[in-house]
């Protein structure tokens, strides 16, 4: 992602030896074996989802067939359910830097945030202020709207429609005194932009504020260190990442403990279930787990290329960096070649950062004359799996002046992807723009 230091410099060193190919990991995955009018599906909408190992499907399905169970229940399948949560911790603190009392878990990401809004909404006095960004997603927007209500000043840090990019010395004019939490997402899940959320965290704690950041569309692209940019609480979703639908929040172990939660009487006002309402879903976090350790499996193989990116970790932590540069390493040049590409088709305008400037491989656009739904449908007829709208980055779409002619094309990259279905989507809005009809 283009990204400076250590870490960079080892993805951009592998990318220019060429040693980094995961098009072996297709095998992997049997959605991939879908046709489309008799050519192999090409799923380009990880942004909204990506597809799943095999591993994931059996880990869900085991914890059904011998696990499934409520919690702390004096019998086998309840004991194990037990094993099942505290191995979900155990993975995602993997994933993140964390540990396991730093990680919680709920339906998705949105509900989290609204609870974790919730919480924070409690300890507010009107006139208290709070940062939200017009790049986001509004899962990281809306749940900090609603306290509105209750008195809170909501401050908008502008994007720049020209570059699709925040200026986070501006973010410096809307900290003051009154400034109790600073959101802001890690990546654009709409254009792709990756923001310098170290910075904007370092900038809100400076200000007395807590810093949650929307991690969502990054997790699937970088290495996440939540120590290493110093956020009071991160949220991240397992579907983006090859696992089921679950949530995830980390918090921060003394921001976690000060939340006062709404939950039931009996739940525990300890961190992570203080904000954990009701039965999680433990199938989804079995599921959970094995997609982490998909992640450790592919690292495994690329340990050595990136070890110094990986530093000083060890065990699953060193083998989840190692997979997630690696995996950078992989997207980024098919990503390159989608955007050169795309830009030098006529009608086709490319919405994004400018070259040089950090990036997930996350490609939108515009066709002249074409809504971007009948893109989409276009290229769904021909086996090429895209999305069209606004992705939930209402605010975004509405400076960049497209709300009404129904947003963008979005195209999304996995370590699935392979540079044959770049070429072939490129072809297709070629045609498209020639004048092909679905």
């Amino acid at each position: 992602m283009n990204q400076s230091g250590p870490a960079s410099a080892a993805s951009a060193t592998a990318r220019q030896e060429g040693a980094i190919d995961l098009s072996w990991c297709r095998a992997e995955f049997p959605a991939l074996q879908r046709t489309v009018g008799g050519q192999p599906a090409a799923f380009l909408d990880g942004p909204g989802g990506t597809q799943v190992p095999q591993a994931v499907i059996e880990a869900m399905a085991t914890y059904l067939v011998e696990r499934n169970a409520n919690t702390h229940g004096a019998f086998p399948t309840s004991r194990a359910t037990d094993e099942t949560i505290a191995a979900a911790r155990a993975a995602m603190a993997d994933f993140l830097g964390a540990t396991p009392a730093e990680v919680a878990f709920g339906p998705n990401m949105t509900t989290l945030n609204f609870n974790l809004a919730r919480a924070i909404g409690r300890t507010l006095r009107p006139g208290d202020e709070i940062v939200v960004t017009e790049l986001d997603h509004d899962a990281n927007v809306s749940p900090w709207l609603v306290l509105q209500e209750l008195g809170a000043v909501i401050r908008w840090l502008p994007v720049d429609p020209a570059t699709c990019t925040l200026d986070l010395d501006r973010l410096g004019d809307l900290l003051g005194r009154r400034t109790r939490v600073v959101a802001i997402g890690w990546a654009s899940n709409a254009v792709g932009t990756v923001n310098d959320v170290a910075r904007a965290v370092r900038m809100a704690h400076e200000a007395g504020a807590l810093a949650v950041v929307d991690a969502v569309h990054y997790a699937p692209h970088g290495p996440i260190d939540v120590r290493a940019i110093g956020c009071d609480f991160l949220l991240c979703s397992a579907y983006k990442f090859f696992g089921p639908h679950v949530g995830v929040l980390y918090g921060r172990r003394a921001a976690f403990e000060a939340l006062e939660t709404y939950r039931v009487r009996p739940q525990s006002a300890a961190a992570p279930e203080k904000i954990e309402t009701g039965t999680l879903n433990h199938e989804g976090l079995a599921g959970l787990t094995a997609a982490v350790d998909f992640l450790a499996r592919l690292g495994q193989r690329y340990l050595d290329a990136f070890r110094d990116a990986v530093g000083g970790a060890t065990g699953r932590r060193a083998a989840i960096l190692a997979a997630m540069h690696a995996i950078e390493a992989y997207e980024a040049p098919l990503a390159e070649r989608l955007r050169r590409g795309l830009a030098t088709l006529p009608g086709v305008k490319v919405y994004g950062a400018p070259e040089g400037h950090p990036r997930t491989p996350t490609v939108s656009f515009t066709v002249a004359g074409r809504h971007p739904a009948e893109v989409a449908r276009f290229l769904a007829e021909r086996g090429l799996f895209v999305w069209d709208g606004d992705f939930y980055a209402v605010t975004l779409i509405e400076r960049l002046g497209l709300k009404a002619s129904g947003g963008l094309v979005r195209v999304g990259l996995a370590p699935y992807n392979t540079a044959a279905e770049i070429e072939r989507l490129l072809e297709a809005v070629e045609a498209l723009g020639r004048g092909g009809s679905g």
